[in-house]
């Protein structure tokens, strides 16, 4: 029977919150029961609040770690800015480290006393002078070992006439490498946050780089996170028919600063097969999401969940022989004509 709620927002958040450590980490699709048990690999995507105490974003990460490690996940997606956001102009680059610098070999230490693969977008890596930083997206492997590095290429400029000014470029070095990377759950794509809007980056990671899983780092602002954050994830899902697995920032990481959330996984057909609530979502929606076919808590007014209740990670199952039938179904890869098109062009 559904409890409906008449009272304060602490009884609401109080049953949410002693059912949040399993729900959250719960799959919402299942994938082909038939497929061979060593073309899938369990895989969890992060939501976290990071902010400008590095030793607090490390504590919550090690735990998320232990906690998927336990529940047999084999590569763990983090936001990014996972290990710092900071709170004023500059601190950035000045907490930035190089790779072998000791931040990064505490997150390589904890991979490999985990065995769990990491992928850390969006570290705050030590730039080529004293202005500028690498936003610099890391794969770990279950050794510990960086198997692979991607430098952030498109940096967010904008200058909204008596709104919004923010240069990316004048403290970040602009990255100009595509990377891929082959892992236990297939071959990797590695972008990070504004690179999403870019369709042309995850083009090349499917037809030139044989990318099957796709990963996402980001921080959405909620602005730009409500008007576009799902659309452009299923658009480059289903273009590319990959998997793609976006961690998300969530929540206020200071006064200034406030993400979107709702960390995802979608199938190469544009399905959603593990999410999470961002903090944007009331409790009526909350509820509904994390809860699921159980329907436990019903509400009659909006109640905002509160942050901390964003941190988490969800889980679902990669099937690469989904890959393969999705793209034999749909052989866009065979119908591709835009370079002759382009040879041709008069432009």
């Amino acid at each position: 029977m559904a409890l409906t709620l008449f009272t304060s927002n602490a009884l609401a958040i109080a049953a949410v919150r002693s059912r949040l450590s399993f729900h959250l980490r719960r799959s919402f699709s299942s994938v082909a029961t038939n497929a061979a048990s060593n073309q899938m690999a369990k895989v969890g995507v992060v939501q976290m609040t990071s902010t400008n105490d590095l030793e607090a974003n490390f504590q919550t990460c090690s735990r998320l770690v232990k906690e998927a490690a336990a529940e047999g996940v084999k590569l763990l997606c983090f936001p990014e800015s996972f290990s710092f956001i900071g709170a004023r102009m500059g601190e950035s680059i000045e907490i930035a480290e190089p790779l072998d610098g000791p931040t990064m070999q505490r997150y390589c230490s904890l991979a490999r006393e985990a065995n769990i693969w990491l992928s850390l977008g969006g570290f705050q890596e030590k730039g080529p002078d004293d202005a500028h930083l690498c936003n610099t997206h890391v794969l770990l492997d279950n050794y510990g070992k960086i198997r692979n590095s991607y430098r952030k290429i498109h940096l967010f400029d904008v200058d909204v006439p008596g709104n919004m000014v923010y240069k990316e470029s004048s403290f970040t070095s602009q990255g100009d490498t595509v990377v891929a990377e082959d892992s236990p759950i297939g071959r990797l794509g590695l972008t990070v946050c504004y690179d999403l809007r870019f369709p042309e980056l995850y083009q090349m990671l499917r037809f030139h780089y044989q990318a099957q899983v796709l990963l996402v780092p980001s921080a959405f602002t909620k602005v730009t996170g409500e008007a576009h954050w799902e659309i452009l994830l299923l658009a480059r899902a289903i273009e590319t028919q990959c998997y793609v697995i976006a961690a998300a920032q969530a929540g206020k990481h200071n006064e200034k600063r406030e993400s979107y959330g709702d960390s995802i996984i979608i199938d190469p057909w544009g399905t959603v097969i593990a999410r999470l609530p961002g903090s944007h979502i009331s409790l009526v929606a909350f509820c509904d999401v994390l809860l699921c076919d159980y329907r436990m808590l019903t509400c009659h007014y909006p109640i905002s969940v509160p942050d901390r209740l964003c941190t988490g990670f969800a889980v679902a199952e990669i099937d690469l022989s989904k890959i393969d039938t999705v793209r034999t179904k749909m052989p866009i890869s065979m119908h591709r004509v835009l370079d002759s098109c382009w040879k041709s062009s008069s432009l």
